[in-house]
């Protein structure tokens, strides 16, 4: 007997339990590639690497990260590989209907529409599933499956529109409502298709993200018809669409179908998230409805410019993301399409040439900038009119200290508009005795100008609206920066008077023009 029976047993465990044949059937399989790849042979490039290139074996579930080479760019770019084409065919195209119609939709505030609209295709890929197998189908028909998700989209559209107009919920309450139910449903259903014992039920799930990788030439033609469908209804209907989206009130009140024309509008959007379906998701279609045409509103304010843009961005964001979807395989599609898209919002939002938070911080700059050099102005008038600390002319200079009590200023900002206006020519500074300030010809132009405007909207409230003069200088003070020259001849008009008029402020009992 040995000394250690248990040490024994574990050598005689492990002696049965090794098996030596799966060790060697990888190093001959190792032997064999590599004889394969050093001989160059076709069939080395075929196991392996997806890339037509690649010689080199790769595990499929292997999820490392590869730069692309010059090469795969080059093919990616030349759209050399047939199913490069037609993905990249396909998702441009549902790119453009896409951000055409969700120029509409986001107008008319119908942006989450969409959202709920594709989670309500759910349940009817399901179910058109479970029906198709019923029949004695697989199940797998593209055709029946699109028709299904159709069908639960109308579904759920009517039910949006039941909700909004038979009981007193917001529309939002009635989009949450039916997402949520509807998805929901959706995923109880795929649960009872994949317990199914018939048909073939897996990849449904794709439909929730996308498989834009599975897309072939019939589904390219039939994004093509969809695309053209969609856009051909929103030439077609481009006015009242604009119509009930800036104004729909007005529309209804004119006697146009208001109702009606949203079916349509939802009816188009339905049928872009059904198309939309197998290229990016269920979850991510409504990325390519809201954000190319809200990218879009940041160029422009024309509608027709809007639409072209958004037509535009939508296209280059589904181009652009497929093709490093094709470069870096181990990215979605889908995903990498909606962060293109996001990318172009980002830099819409902020170089946007109407909206965008560049232009409007330089134009509300700009304006302040312009508020600050009529106040000065307008305080150098008065004191140099005698307004508030006796009689003058225009060229009297004045003292720095007296403009400083004018309004709530501080000395190191005045100092700094004086500057300003002294570098434009409006204005001359001296240190004879003290600081003084006086006005050139061209300042004092200027800001008689400006009085003008700020004393005529005075007079206006206190001669039609009844306010107090002495309550008067606060509401003046902050419209008359943007009266134009015909705002300013029709308050002269029906006020009586020409020039800069006096101040209303200098004697309240005087009897004012127009009374």
């Amino acid at each position: 007997m040995p000394d250690n029976p248990r040490e024994n047993t574990d050598r005689i465990y492990l002696f049965v339990c090794f098996d030596p044949m799966p060790l060697l059937r990888k190093i001959i399989l190792s032997l064999m590639l590599w004889l394969l790849a050093v001989s160059g042979s076709p069939l080395s490039a075929a196991i392996g690497h997806d890339h037509p290139t690649a010689t080199k074996y790769e595990s499929i579930t292997d999820r490392s990260f590869a730069w692309p080479s010059v090469d795969e760019w080059v093919r990616v770019l030349t759209l050399r590989d047939y199913n490069t084409r037609v993905v990249l065919v396909g998702t441009t195209l549902l790119g453009i209907a896409a951000g055409i119609l969700g120029c509409f939709t986001l107008l008319r505030k119908r942006a989450l529409m969409g959202d709920a609209l594709s989670h309500a295709t759910l349940p009817g890929i399901g179910i058109a599933f479970m029906l198709a197998v019923m029949t004695g189908g697989t199940g797998k028909s593209l055709p029946i499956l699109l028709l299904g998700a159709a069908v639960s989209g109308v579904l759920g559209l009517a039910m949006i529109l039941l909700i909004r107009n038979l009981t007193r919920l917001k529309e939002d309450t009635a989009l949450g409502i039916i997402l949520s139910v509807f998805f929901g449903a959706g995923v109880a259903v795929l649960g009872v298709v994949q317990s199914m014992g018939k048909g073939h039920a897996a990849g449904l799930e794709s439909f929730i993200n996308g498989k834009t990788a599975s897309m072939v030439a019939s589904d390219a033609q039939l994004i093509a018809c969809v695309a053209a469908l969609v856009v051909f209804f929103c030439v077609a209907l481009f006015k009242e669409f604009r119509l009930i989206c800036f104004d729909a009130d007005y529309a209804k009140s004119q006697g146009w179908p208001t109702i009606l024309l949203d079916v349509v509008m939802m009816s188009l959007v339905i049928v872009v998230t059904v198309i939309g379906l197998q290229a990016v998701g269920l979850i991510l279609i409504i990325a390519l409805l809201i954000v190319p045409a809200a990218a879009a509103r940041f160029w422009t304010e024309r509608l027709v410019v809007m639409l072209m843009i958004a037509g535009l961005l939508g296209a280059a964001s589904s181009l652009i993301g497929a093709s490093l979807s094709a470069l870096l395989p181990n990215f979605p599609s889908g995903a990498m399409i909606v962060l293109t898209a996001t990318v172009f919002f980002l830099i819409s939002m902020f170089l946007g040439a109407e909206r965008g938070v560049f232009i409007r911080w330089a134009n509300r700059w700009k304006f302040e900038k312009k508020v600050r050099r009529q106040h000065l102005l307008r305080a150098v008038f008065e004191l140099v009119e005698g307004d508030e600390i006796g009689a003058g002319t225009p060229a009297y200079p004045i003292s720095f200290q007296d403009l400083l009590a004018m309004r709530s200023w501080s000395a190191r900002r005045l100092s700094r508009e004086v500057g300003r206006a002294v570098r434009d020519g409006l204005i001359i500074e001296t240190y004879a005795a003290d600081r003084k300030i006086k006005f050139t010809q061209q300042g004092f132009r200027e800001a008689a100008l400006v009085v003008r405007q700020h004393r005529l909207w005075e007079l206006y409230l206190i001669t039609h609206a009844d306010i107090a003069p002495s309550h008067v200088d606060r509401d003046a003070d902050t419209i008359e920066h943007v009266l134009g020259p015909d705002m300013m001849a029709e308050l002269e008009a029906l006020l009586f008077t020409t020039g800069v008029p006096a101040s209303p402020h200098k004697v309240e009992t005087q009897a004012l023009p127009g009374h």
